[in-house]
């Protein structure tokens, strides 16, 4: 075998191994199933005919206590379950890494900030994070009523921890979902995700 036909092989399964090309916009979100805080099951197949909006979070993290703590993601939480969209607030720090929970501290840190998630994921191997590529806390992926993932990016367009930014900043989540409902093309499909990097375990 020739040393071009070796290296073809190599790039080839490394692509097929990295997870920035599991999840792409336009294309079916990868399908997981996850416990959540009080050790029920969900599949991304539950929720079939339904919007999916994905949060992934690190209590520790300042750029989540900014979006917590002004209220933003609890009152975008609140409006789009409200609306009937699904929103699943993920964990995939690994054991022993900043910001893993357990149920317990998961539904205190909900409680604390009032938040109205549909559910909190915990993800501590990691699989479904690596499966969207999920980088930072927080970092948001918003899937249609087809499964089609629409957005995958930060959560606004001002990457700060200053809540006064927060008036100032273009929402993605509320503006994708209002989009999809309506029936319009998603006019920002992805932007740079902002915050701090997912800490994986091993």
């Amino acid at each position: 075998m020739t040393l071009l036909r070796h290296v073809a092989i190599f790039v080839s399964t490394l692509f097929a191994m990295s997870p920035a090309f599991a999840a792409s916009v336009g294309q079916p979100a990868p399908a997981f199933s996850v416990v959540d805080s009080a050790g029920k099951t969900h599949a991304l197949a539950d929720y079939k005919g339904k919007i999916v909006v994905l949060e992934w979070s690190n209590p520790e993290c300042p750029f989540v206590k900014k979006h917590y703590s002004s209220g933003n993601i609890p009152k975008q939480q609140t409006e789009a379950t409200g609306a009937g969209v699904i929103w699943l607030t993920v964990n995939s720090a690994g054991v022993g890494k900043e910001g893993h929970v357990d149920g317990m501290a998961a539904d205190a840190f909900v409680a604390s900030y009032h938040a109205k998630p549909t559910a909190y994921l915990i993800d501590t191997d990691g699989k479904v994070g690596r499966a969207y590529g999920a980088k930072t806390t927080p970092h948001l992926f918003v899937i249609d009523d087809k499964g089609v993932l629409r957005y995958d990016g930060g959560i606004d367009s001002i990457a700060s921890t200053d809540k006064d930014d927060l008036a100032k900043a273009t929402q993605y989540v509320p503006q994708v979902i209002g989009e999809i409902k309506s029936g319009k093309a998603v006019s920002v499909s992805t932007s740079e995700p902002y915050g701090c990097s997912v800490k994986y375990g091993s």
